[in-house]
């Protein structure tokens, strides 16, 4: 495994790297410590030909202005938090209210447009960030570690670490839009199984109501993707252990995505919003809708108002772990 480090740009008066990972057969993957992003994933199809599989920016300047949450890690917490507001130990704290008066991906304030420090220890490239106490209103002075590491059976793991100098609330996940035709379509083509049966109901504002209902015809099992999603699916108890999430493959390339998880849900989002940023995609046009689909390892979306939900509890005495892994492969 080689990895090589590109000056790529400046913000705020820090440094921004483009990192690539490059196996033995020659598929690579590039990050960048701006929002501990994933840039590219380029993998071969059938025929062996190499392409990129994730929508990003190939100048720095495009992450500035994307408000897609393009590749990014999501902190503090990934996905709404109703009214941008919760409860703990007796307290009530006020978040950045970003996303029709709730709080989403962290508010202003989130991951996603820091410079996080970065480390390359052996084959993994690890991003730290400190996160003041009472940064988007979240309690805690929190220390945060993503760690990446890339095959060369074309894995690309991701783990997330974090600890807190008092109790607060953690859940973190990689926001990469996927689109394995090498972006040369729209997602439409794609076929999709998703490792669960039972979906979380929500409003209008995508916030849950508390109900858990059967999937029913938001079931995946190897049939084509539709349009106008964004929903979280439960996943199986994984009791720590990293277990299937979803598949995801499209026929003309021959290219599949096999997504695994320690996290009990996984957020589908067909990209019906993607729009708006000038910069231009890897392939030289503006991203709009269904280029890309999403699927969000994560806690539940306003686990920290449901107590029926896993909690996102983390405690001052713990430390917070999960993984995510892509498994890139050809059929």
């Amino acid at each position: 495994m080689e990895i090589t480090r590109l000056h790529w740009g400046t913000h705020d008066g820090y440094p921004i790297y483009l990192f690539t990972l490059e196996n033995k057969n020659g598929a690579k993957v590039q990050l960048t410590n701006f929002g501990a992003a994933l840039v590219s994933v380029l993998v071969p199809d059938r025929a062996g030909k190499l392409a990129n599989v994730v929508l990003g920016y190939p100048e720095f300047q495009g992450y500035l202005y994307d408000n897609a949450y393009m590749g990014v890690t999501v902190g503090r917490f990934a996905n709404r938090i109703a009214g941008g507001r919760f409860q703990l130990n007796g307290k009530i704290y006020l978040l950045e209210n970003n996303d029709n008066g709730n709080s989403n991906h962290g508010g202003f304030s989130g991951f996603h447009k820091k410079v996080f420090d970065d480390e390359v220890s052996g084959e993994r490239l690890l991003f730290r960030l400190h996160s003041p106490d009472g940064e988007g209103g979240y309690p805690g002075n929190l220390e945060v570690e993503v760690a990446y590491e890339w095959t060369d059976d074309n894995r690309l793991m991701i783990v997330y670490t974090a600890f807190s100098d008092c109790d607060t609330i953690a859940g973190f996940t990689n926001h990469a839009y996927f689109n394995l035709s090498g972006m040369r379509e729209k997602i439409m083509g794609h076929r999709l199984r998703i490792s669960g049966d039972r979906v979380l109901e929500a409003d209008t504002d995508y916030i849950p109501t508390g109900r858990v209902l059967p999937a029913a015809e938001l079931s995946f099992n190897g049939g084509f993707l539709r349009p106008e999603l964004n929903v979280c699916y439960l996943l199986s108890d994984t009791g720590g252990k990293i277990l299937p999430a979803a598949a995801l493959w499209h026929e003309g390339s021959g290219r599949t995505l096999e997504v695994s998880t320690t996290y009990p849900g996984m957020m589908l989002y067909t990209g019906d919003f993607l729009g708006g940023n000038p910069y231009e995609g890897h392939l030289g046009y503006c991203y709009s809708a269904l280029d890309g689909l999403c699927l969000e390892c994560q806690y539940y979306p306003d686990s920290p108002n449901q107590p029926g939900f896993p909690s996102v509890l983390l405690r001052s005495d713990e430390h917070y772990r999960q993984e995510i892994i892509y498994h890139f492969k050809t059929i």
